[in-house]
């Protein structure tokens, strides 16, 4: 199981805005289940009860961001619904939480065309060393690609076994 990580955003905003004492660290809240929006560039993070906690927008997909992933190298971003089945914190990426795919479907989908259909499909912050900004557009091989503050507000909210679904 991941560790908790604290909002350290927070902390730093109210030590901007002139708060002259330290803040007490803030609880995440444990999100229930993932939506990706491929087309809308969006993934929200939802309550047990379905309402929004939080949405990210602005989000960086695979390099060829229409469609549904195929096979290894087409660069495309998954479609479907998948598990966050464990979070990565040694990944090349500024923290990882790798998504099920491929299930059953997308191995006889890649198998029909005479293909491997991949795997390591992730929701990452940007690469290591990249800095603080955000690489400008689709660029990933596949994966979900946020701000390095947003996957660590993620890491902080999506348990090992999260249901995310992957729309187009």
């Amino acid at each position: 199981m991941r560790r908790r990580l604290i909002l350290t955003g927070w902390v730093a905003a109210l030590l901007a805005a002139g708060t002259a004492r330290a803040a007490d660290p803030v609880e995440l809240p444990t999100a229930a289940s993932v939506l990706v929006e491929k087309a809308a560039r969006r993934l929200t993070l939802f309550d047990a009860s379905g309402a929004p906690l939080r949405v990210f927008t602005g989000i960086a997909l695979g390099g060829a961001p229409t469609g549904a992933k195929r096979y290894e190298g087409d660069r495309r971003t998954p479609e479907g619904r998948y598990v966050v089945d464990y979070g990565n914190e040694d990944s090349a990426y500024h923290l990882s939480l790798h998504i099920s795919y491929p299930d059953s479907n997308d191995r006889a989908l890649a198998q029909a065309a005479g293909r491997s259909p991949g795997g390591l499909i992730f929701l990452h912050g940007q690469p290591n060393g990249y800095g603080m900004t955000r690489i400008p557009g689709d660029w990933t091989d596949g994966c979900v690609a946020l701000s390095n503050e947003e996957i660590e507000e993620i890491w902080g909210m999506v348990a090992d076994g999260t249901p995310i679904e992957i729309r187009p």
